[in-house]
């Protein structure tokens, strides 16, 4: 621990030489459609910054929004409302930096997108409430859900050198059945981990996300901080993503030229098992996680990104080093740790369309990969995602679909040491799902109107689950690989238990104030057991208020 935060000091003393410097935009799933919307619209790569690693800074975005898409790209109405509401919402990096004149009571909302802000030439802060109100039935008048969370977020810069941002709140729910079942299963609440009971069957949990971040050359940014990181442009991350509970890390990010370089290292909480009941006092096993990624846009339109992941069960300086080849250091060592490899892209290949993907590599045996006997070896482990995105469908302005398929292999992100699996506090890195499963994903989205966005999800997923606590087909994460109820070979994804499962969503989301949004969403959920014909459906029917909270849906 004391390395770890040794290495965070060390990066600190750069401080005297920061660059201008802002906090980073919260990971949000429409807006962040949104701002890759006018990339992709554009066909060729943003100059501002590499999408393949998200959150991304709000300073940039405010370039992106005000210098790099040319006008020509925002021609329907919804399109310049999305384009204001980005430098409205970060307008601190935009234009002259003065906010707009408006009435206000007691400096209150003097600039639509913050309840309060101060700005002088030492401190820039910007205070905004946070709360998320949700209700509605399932399978019927019986069943009833909410979501009651209430918070702050503040961010801001000292000196213009450096950027902060924290967010607090508290949440009592009652999950729908099936993020309900999950929750019991893993001990752990999806994106919070640690939470308490709340009457009976409901969930109640303190929330706290945070970082600090500074410019430490014109090429060189560091973000030390307690969040979520995402990579890819799918709607599902094969390679991290923002499933699991928040993390303390710091991050070097190197952008020079045509080239994006970030170097991720983080703290995370251990495999401990709970028995599926309330965590227990006393600290938690640690694990240390490391991470760099290389990427390089060829040409305008194809970006080609190569990562490394290490999970660890404690703190090695070698992991430190950021350009060095993670799998020859863990091959020095004795191989005592988990090592995945692999590559992700995107190819705007057209104005308004996207080709994108990874590919993640656990383990690999060539003899048994191409021989015909060993092809399904479990030793093979690996995942591939491929999608297509397509924006203004058929010639409807602001009508987009994407199309992707995901698929992981049985046994792909265990491990046989404890504490290595790739999850953080008892929940997955990367898909909700583990591993072992198939998984198609539809997503409409369309803007008919400014403040209105309709969207409409459809899955369809196949996933391989174990008959009882001793199984292990290869889809539970957290199991150890060396302890498996299959052989060498004849693995193949959807083995154990097999579900097919159905979901279908559709939202309504109008924008009554900046960032202040009214929400109608409906749920189906079937699940059918391939083996005993079972089959269990839940639907959910939902009004939300939300502000200054992106909107949470449970898709898995």
């Amino acid at each position: 621990m004391k390395k770890f935060f040794l290495t965070g000091s060390l990066l600190g003393t750069m401080l005297t030489f920061s660059y201008g410097q802002g906090a980073y935009l919260p990971f949000d799933r429409d807006n962040y459609h949104l701002i890759e919307r006018y990339e992709i619209k554009k066909g060729e790569l943003s100059p501002v910054f590499h999408t393949g690693f998200k959150p991304y800074r709000r300073a940039d975005l405010a370039t992106y929004f005000e210098e790099s898409i040319p006008d020509s790209i925002f021609k329907s109405k919804s399109d310049l409302f999305n384009q204001t509401y980005f430098l409205r919402d970060n307008w601190e990096f935009y234009g002259d930096q003065h906010p707009e004149s408006r009435k206000s009571w007691g400096g209150i909302y003097e600039t639509p997108a913050d309840f309060y802000f101060y700005r002088d030439s030492v401190f820039d802060v910007h205070l905004d409430p946070v709360i998320y109100f949700r209700g509605g039935l399932e399978n019927g008048a019986g069943d009833f859900r909410f979501r009651n969370t209430r918070g702050l977020a503040l961010r801001g810069s000292i000196d213009r050198k450096i950027g902060f941002y924290t967010y607090l709140s508290t949440t009592d729910l009652i999950f729908p059945s099936w993020v309900r079942d999950y929750a019991q299963d893993k001990g752990a609440v999806p994106g919070e981990g640690f939470w308490k009971r709340y009457g009976e069957g409901g969930y109640s949990f303190f929330s706290a996300m945070g970082h600090v971040t500074f410019q430490a050359t014109p090429h060189i940014a560091i973000q030390a901080g307690h969040d979520r990181n995402f990579v890819g442009e799918g709607y599902r991350s094969l390679i991290l993503s923002d499933f699991s509970n928040p993390y303390v890390f710091v991050k070097v990010n190197t952008k020079i030229w045509k080239l994006n370089f970030t170097n991720l290292w983080a703290q995370m909480n251990a495999d401990i098992d709970f028995d599926r009941g309330f965590p227990t006092d006393g600290r938690y096993p640690q694990k240390w996680f490391s991470h760099h990624r290389l990427g390089v846009n060829l040409g305008k339109k194809l970006n080609i990104g190569i990562f490394e992941s290490i999970m660890a069960n404690q703190v090695d300086w070698n992991y430190f080093n950021p350009l060095i080849f993670y799998r020859w250091v863990e091959h020095q060592l004795g191989s005592p740790d988990k090592v995945m490899i692999g590559t992700d892209f995107k190819w705007n290949f057209t104005p308004g369309m996207q080709l994108y993907g990874q590919f993640v590599l656990d383990e690999f045996v060539f003899n048994e990969f191409f021989g015909i006997d060993g092809r399904n070896s479990s030793r093979n482990k690996h995942g591939v995602q491929i999608g297509y995105k397509y924006l203004d469908v058929a010639g409807v302005s602001n009508l987009d679909w994407q199309l992707e398929y995901n698929q992981v292999r049985p046994f792909t992100y265990q491990e046989k040491f404890e504490y290595q699996s790739f999850s953080n506090y008892r929940t997955p890195l990367t898909h909700p799902l583990g591993a072992n499963f198939r998984e198609a994903v539809s997503i409409w989205r369309y803007q008919p109107f400014p403040k209105l966005q309709l969207h409409a999800h459809a899955l369809l997923q196949i996933h391989g689950q174990d008959f009882n606590e001793e199984d292990n087909f290869g889809g539970d994460v957290l199991k150890g690989r060396t302890s498996t109820s299959t052989g060498l070979f004849g693995n193949y994804i959807g083995q154990g238990n097999t579900q097919k499962i159905w979901i279908g969503a559709i939202r309504a989301s109008y924008m009554w104030k900046h960032n202040v949004f009214l929400d109608l969403s409906y749920t189906y959920r079937d699940q059918h057991s391939v083996d005993d014909h079972s089959s269990v459906t839940a639907s959910l029917f939902q009004g939300a208020l939300r502000m200054n909270f992106q909107h949470l849906d449970f898709l898995f």
